[in-house]
């Protein structure tokens, strides 16, 4: 295999996970670090947890993401089809190949009877295992004639095909990340590699796919690594070339101690799928980043540092940027924990990033009511885009721009405001009436009018902020006047010295 091609091969049976956009991502880069391409593939075997709406919950978050497929169920390839449940001719193909091995064996135990056999090794305090130890006294090709067999298979008796494991072997195995490391096969059991239904489990149409689409690289989450021992097996069973693989660290929970899990996303109040997912069976929506008001460069530089460290310790990375520089080798063995703050953070930075203009477009595609026109608009966002985490802010934090305030800061008034305030405020507003409303001109004429009073700028500005907003909060005064204009900007002190009276 010269060129590098890999995939990404989640099952529809939920929404996306954290943990699963990682992995998509750190396909997508390497593939396009060493020239090659990247297979969105979906595996639907597992028709007993297939949810309705996953499949396109997954392509429309990668999308979102940025990471595009080059080879995809939409978008077709020469390698096609790529869902799993549209390819059984070829997994039929290879079921009767690898049956003619010493590597399987048809095995006609139903559920109740290995149900009953680990019943019977719980009562004496052992655990089942369908393995090397167990297989030759169980009802199955090895232990049945020809002739038993056959006669099974006429009757139409439901089977499973299982991998027949090697007895005291030692696998020599490497991994990118991890590097070499051994397992015996005698610690593995014998899966089934095809179900009685007759549609392989992962283990058997994983490693076809993988090998029928040329995948020179396997690159998923260390739950396989367990497995990279029967895979490894299978692909001398079949007689293939085996690909590379890389097992990623889990992401783990942001006190350092297992799994993230949604659980965890309900408890501190955070996302742990890229997009919000409403479950078909309840109703019950999971939120999402997208939603949340995170933007995709951002949540996709915060994951892709999430178990890797790019040169110079660098942290704000363009997707291309990241690209350039990402190297399995360099991927972390150690779990990363991930941090509510730090994904706030990322999202800040891009906020900064973004154009007033682009800014704009995103509020107007949100639900918030924006009452003023662009131009103004423009302005708002200007000013407060430097203290907004997330779009939104710029709406909530200057929500005083779209409306007047109806009530006043008790504590914020009880330092800015005394027996003269009010007499002086009317007086200022009077004096206002002259003057163009620019914050330059504004930022003078408030100086000479508190020179001329002989009042410090702190007893004209805390009240006169104070009216304009509600509470002691905000960008500078007379950028805030220039933007609400002299009548909204008047009539709002006015209401504010009614208040106090």
């Amino acid at each position: 295999m010269d060129k590098v091609r890999v995939r990404f091969a989640p099952s529809p049976t939920g929404p996306l996970h954290l943990g699963g956009v990682r992995t998509a991502l750190y396909d997508y880069l390497f593939a396009k670090n060493q020239g090659g391409e990247f297979v969105l593939r979906i595996e639907d075997t597992d028709t007993a947890r297939y949810v309705e709406g996953a499949e396109e919950y997954i392509e429309e978050a990668l999308e979102w993401c940025g990471i595009i497929a080059d080879e995809s169920p939409k978008k077709g390839g020469k390698f096609a089809p790529y869902r799993q449940s549209e390819r059984r001719d070829i997994y039929d193909r290879y079921t009767e190949q690898i049956l003619k091995t010493d590597y399987a064996y048809i095995a006609f135990d139903t559920a109740e009877e290995l149900d009953a056999i680990r019943a019977e090794y719980e009562a004496r305090g052992d655990v089942f295992s369908y393995d090397n130890k167990t297989r030759n006294q169980l009802r199955n090709s090895l232990t049945l004639s020809e002739e038993e067999v056959q006669q099974l298979l006429d009757e139409k008796t439901p089977y499973v095909v299982r991998f027949r494991m090697p007895v005291d072997r030692t696998l020599n195995l490497e991994d990118i990340i991890r590097g070499k490391f051994s397992v015996n096969t005698n610690t593995l059991d014998d899966k089934v590699l095809v179900k009685n239904d007759g549609m392989p489990t992962y283990h058997f149409a994983n490693i076809i796919d993988d090998h029928e689409m040329e995948i020179s690289h396997v690159i998923r989450g260390e739950e396989w690594l367990p497995s990279l021992g029967l895979h490894t097996l299978l692909y001398e069973a079949m007689n293939w070339q085996a690909p590379q693989f890389a097992h990623l660290s889990l992401i783990l929970k942001p006190e350092g101690k297992g799994k993230l899990s949604k659980r965890d996303g309900d408890k501190f109040g955070f996302p742990v799928f890229p997009l919000n997912f409403t479950d078909p069976a309840t109703g019950n929506v999971s939120k999402g980043y997208r939603e949340s008001g995170y933007l995709p460069e951002a949540f996709i530089n915060m994951v892709a540092l999430l178990g890797w460290s790019p040169a110079d310790d660098k942290e704000i990375l363009s997707l291309d940027e990241m690209a350039r520089e990402f190297d399995l080798n360099k991927v972390h063995k150690a779990g990363a924990r991930f941090s509510k703050e730090k994904a706030e953070w990322f999202n800040h930075q891009y906020m900064q990033q973004k154009s007033d203009e682009d800014l704009l477009q995103i509020l107007k595609s949100s639900e918030l009511n924006l009452t003023l026109p662009d131009d103004k608009l423009l302005k708002v966002i200007h000013l407060m885009k430097e203290r907004a985490t997330f779009p939104k802010d710029i709406y909530e934090n200057g929500k005083f721009f779209f409306e007047a305030p109806v009530s006043y800061d008790e504590k914020a008034a009880k330092k800015a405001w005394n027996e003269e305030t009010s007499g002086n405020l009317q007086e200022l507003a009077q004096q206002l009436e002259t003057v163009e409303f620019s914050a330059e001109n504004l930022k003078q004429a408030i100086h000479d009018f508190a020179e001329n009073k002989g009042l410090g700028m702190g007893k004209v500005m805390m009240p006169l902020r104070l009216s304009l907003v509600g509470e002691l909060k905000g960008p500078d005064v007379p950028d805030i006047m220039e933007l609400l204009g002299k009548e909204e900007t008047t009539a709002r002190i006015n209401n504010a010295v009614n208040n106090f009276k």
